[in-house]
């Protein structure tokens, strides 16, 4: 049985396509329409004033509301899913329409609706300060179809301030670091260098690694033998290695250049182009007798978890015509850029003559060596005896420094002095990252991991982002801090079925801090 005035808030939350029927008529009739559009999570009195303004700019107001998968501002938001969301505005007196959107922006769904006004809160009339420059796209869209931009004024809260203040997700301690944080780094300082890294011309040198995931529904033990039987279910190819890394400077640098090594069999050069941003200039070395590397990962697929892997892979070192020919590409290309970043992932391609190239040649060096099953042991940092920057995994420096148990800020210490580095990160998973930078000594940074999908990758992106901030000197905890947001971004990710976004990480530094 229903309540009373439960059907006619329910009767409100039309699809988007019915709803564009709907404003068309409405429009027919000459009735002004206004529509507000965000997240809405959370909703306040500050959300419920702007609506009730809006509402008094025309005759009608509908409200489209971001569906959860394109909400945008870290972990642990939405608190409450697209439907709830709609449902809480709809039985608002003043909200005539909601629809949950289709698009992770407004501008499609202006262009749909073809309101005759737009609102948006006070906070957006200044669009310098919108991070994301989608306010100015929203503006575009909303004169492009006769309509025009209001914007109300009111009491203002911040849904992710409460949300973070009563609905917590991180324990005390880190709660207390990112209110003590904000407090000595407003938003703007720390997105200044995201946004200034615009202009840095990045030269990635490293292996290209294709990331291949065959989905598969374990079904038991072979009857007959003493092995895990499972039933084939899909195939999934990510663009890994120094691709990724690439792609996540892509979003945040204008140029971005790769030095990476294909096969020469199986190349798997056009997977490997069509995967390349639009702004990643390519520059392909190419091991003679050797595949493109391939690694397979078996993965349960209803629970995500991996069951083995296997290489496709010749980690024979490269011959000396061909040592000469990637250091040539090394001496060409190094020189036009401000930064290079090496992924090295100990499979041949950086020889200790190609190493010295990059030291002797670059400008500002950022180094990470990988330990993996393939190298494990033999791939360490002290092969580069300069770089600017080093960053690694707690597991890779415990190797170098062949101390498993010892004192962390001992261990970092040793290594700088070993290699004269004044600048090393070292990521400590759940526990967070610890940066040291001469003379400032050292910085630990809680991890803001809520959930985590696959660890796949977050090195790689950590040492993408961070590379660009500590290249401009920012301050030791700030590149500790977007290095374990950036983290947290990673983690979330299956693979690398996403890049490191500006947007959504500008959106998730900002709630982080409110």
């Amino acid at each position: 049985m229903s309540l009373p005035g439960e059907k006619r808030t329910l009767d409100k939350i039309k699809p988007l396509e019915k709803l564009a029927g709907i404003t068309a008529s409405l429009r027919a009739r000459k009735r002004k329409v206004v529509q507000c559009h965000g997240v809405f999570d959370l909703l306040h009195i500050g959300h419920i004033r702007h609506f009730e303004q809006a509402k008094r700019l025309g005759d009608v107001l509908v409200v489209t509301v971001t569906p959860d998968k394109y909400v945008n501002k870290g972990p642990h938001h939405p608190a409450f899913t697209h439907d709830l969301r709609a449902e809480a505005i709809a039985a608002l007196d003043c909200v005539d329409y909601v629809a949950v959107n289709n698009w992770p922006t407004a501008v499609e769904t202006i262009k749909l609706l073809k309101p005759d006004i737009y609102a948006k809160g006070s906070d957006y009339k200044d669009a310098e300060k919108d991070h994301t420059g989608k306010i100015v796209e929203e503006e575009a869209a909303v004169k492009a179809v006769g309509g025009r931009i209001a914007f109300t004024g009111d009491i203002m809260f911040s849904s992710s301030s409460l949300i973070n203040r009563y609905l917590p997700v991180f324990p005390e301690s880190v709660r207390k670091y990112l209110s003590d944080f904000s407090r000595r780094y407003p938003v703007d300082d720390i997105l200044q260098y995201l946004k200034k890294a615009q202009s840095l011309k990045v030269l990635v040198v490293g292996e290209t690694i294709i990331d291949e995931y065959l989905y598969c529904d374990v079904i038991g033990k072979s009857s007959k033998e003493p092995i895990l039987a499972a039933k084939y279910q899909s195939t999934e190819k990510f663009a890994g290695g120094a691709l990724a890394v690439a792609n996540h400077l892509a979003n945040f640098c204008n140029e971005v250049g790769i030095l990476t090594m294909l096969g020469s069999q199986n190349s798997q050069e056009d997977f490997v182009r069509q995967k390349l941003a639009r702004n990643i200039k390519p520059m392909f070395f190419r091991k003679a007798g050797s595949p493109t590397i391939v690694k397979r990962r078996f993965i349960e697929g209803y629970l995500l978890q991996k069951l083995f892997e296997v290489y496709d892979i010749n980690d024979d070192e490269i011959n000396p015509e061909q040592d000469r020919e990637l250091c040539a590409m090394l001496e060409a290309a190094v020189p036009d850029y401000d930064i290079v970043i090496v992924t090295d992932y100990g499979h041949s391609m950086m020889t200790r003559k190609a190493i010295e190239t990059l030291c002797r040649k670059a400008a500002f060096l950022a180094v990470n060596t990988q330990a993996n099953a393939a190298n494990r042991g033999y791939n360490t940092v002290s092969r580069y005896p300069r770089a600017d920057y080093i960053c690694l995994a707690r597991h890779e420096i415990t190797l170098e420094e062949r101390n498993r148990q010892g004192d962390l800020r001992q261990m970092i210490l040793n290594l700088s002095k070993k290699l004269a580095c004044g600048q090393i990160m070292i990521t400590c998973s759940k526990d967070g990252n610890i940066g040291y930078r001469e003379p400032d000594g050292f910085v630990e940074v809680p991890a803001f991991v809520e959930r985590v999908v696959d660890r796949m990758g977050a090195g790689d992106a950590v040492l993408s982002l961070t590379s660009l901030c500590t290249a401009q000197q920012a301050p030791l905890e700030v590149v500790g801090f977007i290095g374990n947001v950036v983290g947290a971004q990673a983690v979330s990710t299956l693979g690398h079925q996403k890049s490191i976004e500006r947007d959504t990480l500008f959106k998730f530094i900002d709630s982080l801090l409110k």
